[in-house]
């Protein structure tokens, strides 16, 4: 069941980074999403086999978005993307059920490697 990565950053510039680095290996993303409550449907949706998310969004944040998902579906696999110094935020996602993490400015092998530590 290979359904592809769900993106999601409020900062299209952003979005279209991280995809472009997962295209680039291989990885096929079957969508976006700029806010926690678009994630949340965009996760119904799709049912993506991953979703890489932004912290700090408007509306939902990735916190509360991770939550939301994961009683949707509580082996969904995701990976919060955060800026420096947003530890505290990256523990509670974490404790949320988010499985990984990757720290903005990101390298893209960072973010590769936490893709394939996730899905495997």
């Amino acid at each position: 069941m290979s359904n592809g990565i769900l993106i999601v950053d409020d900062a299209a510039f952003m979005r279209m980074m991280i995809k472009d680095v997962l295209t680039k290996n291989g990885f096929d993303v079957v969508g976006e999403a700029e806010n926690g409550a678009r994630a949340i449907e965009k996760y119904k949706e799709l049912q993506p086999n991953l979703t890489i998310m932004d912290i700090t969004m408007p509306e939902i944040d990735g916190i509360q978005a991770v939550k939301e998902i994961k009683k949707i579906d509580p082996s969904a696999k995701i990976i919060m993307c955060s800026a420096m110094g947003q530890q505290a935020m990256v523990i509670e996602a974490i404790q949320a059920g988010a499985k990984d993490f990757i720290v903005k400015p990101f390298q893209a092998d960072r973010v590769i490697e936490a893709v394939k530590k996730v899905i495997g």
